[in-house]
């Protein structure tokens, strides 16, 4: 420590009191595209194949106000049989974060990675109501790690964010 700096316990906060301690916080989520498609229906239940069920994710942000962020999270799912499609589903799920004093370096882990991991457990009821509302058993999607993905994507050099809505 040099010899004119206060030890840590001895620091003053700011004098006009404002706090500097990183704040998130999740204003609201919502649905903000939803599509659900059984293009064969009523032959469909009387297929006698199980449909192959393709499932695609994406994540997108956007910067709504100086400290309000949006995180979007795409879900696509896709169930085929030989016979033809049994159902399409597209949903696009949002949530706003009001973040105050996160360090720039930390604002793309959590929006990419933390958001859409809080996101995930109200789309993925979104997804298995929808599906067993369409007259299919309903479909319970595998937890995700989105922080693992992330930072899997950036050691890879390859940035995600680009806006869901936009994709």
């Amino acid at each position: 420590m040099a010899e004119n700096e206060a030890p840590d316990f001895l620091t003053v906060p700011p004098a006009n009191g404002e706090d500097t301690q990183p704040q998130v916080g999740m204003v609201a989520q919502y649905v903000k595209d939803f599509s659900f498609e059984n293009p064969n229906a009523p032959a469909v239940y009387n297929w006698q194949n199980q449909p192959q069920i393709d499932v695609q994710f994406n994540i997108g942000t956007q910067q709504i106000a100086d400290d309000l962020h949006e995180t979007a999270l795409k879900i696509e799912v896709t169930a085929k049989a030989p016979e033809g499609t049994a159902f399409q589903l597209e949903l696009l799920y949002g949530g706003l974060f009001a973040l105050r004093n996160v360090p720039a370096d930390s604002l793309q882990p959590f929006l990419l990675g933390e958001a859409p991991r809080l996101l995930f457990p109200f789309a993925r009821r979104v997804v298995a109501d929808a599906v067993r509302d369409g007259g299919f058993p309903p479909l319970m999607l595998d937890p995700i790690d989105f922080n693992a993905l992330f930072f899997a994507q950036m050691q890879q050099g390859g940035l995600m964010g680009e806006p869901a809505g936009q994709a």
